[in-house]
């Protein structure tokens, strides 16, 4: 007789989701206060960092495919935050810049990343240690070779 699988609560897969559906939750009230959804968030803090760059960069950097992207991209252009434009060296990519009201932006979500560090009650250092833990995960599921769909395991867990 074979063990029953892990209980949804007891797999790493649903503690990832879960815990990805409460900081979204967690930040949603503060980004409502500057009328900004979490991807579009994303996007800012991109540009924050490096402005100008081309939108094939920042999906990939948020790993979100240009259907997906572009909808969104077009709705913070309507609402004044971003600039979409052809590339003056290669026509078929468009460029992303912040407006000044974008920009603006940066100062007013400040705050938002310590807000979100307290809410958590986690020191800097666990949550440094916990942000570099889920990272190397990512990157190894990224690059593991894909998993046939015959394989069964008694214990998983994941």
């Amino acid at each position: 007789m074979t063990e029953s699988p892990a209980s949804l609560a007891q797999r790493l897969c649903f503690a990832l989701y879960s815990a990805n559906h409460a900081m979204q939750a967690a930040y949603k009230p503060l980004l409502d206060s500057v009328g900004l959804t979490y991807p579009q968030y994303l996007v800012l803090t991109l540009l924050w960092d490096q402005d100008d760059q081309p939108m094939s960069r920042i999906g990939a950097a948020l790993q979100l495919e240009s259907n997906t992207l572009t909808p969104m991209l077009k709705r913070m252009e309507t609402a004044g935050l971003v600039t979409r434009s052809r590339d003056s060296r290669d026509e078929r990519q468009l460029r992303l810049k912040l407006t000044a009201a974008g920009q603006a932006l940066r100062e007013q979500t400040a705050a938002f990343p310590q807000c979100i560090g307290e809410k958590t009650r986690m020191t800097a250092e666990a949550l440094s240690a916990l942000r570099q833990s889920v990272s190397d995960l990512r990157d190894t599921l990224r690059d593991a070779p894909r998993i046939k769909s015959d394989i069964r395991s008694d214990s998983d867990q994941t």
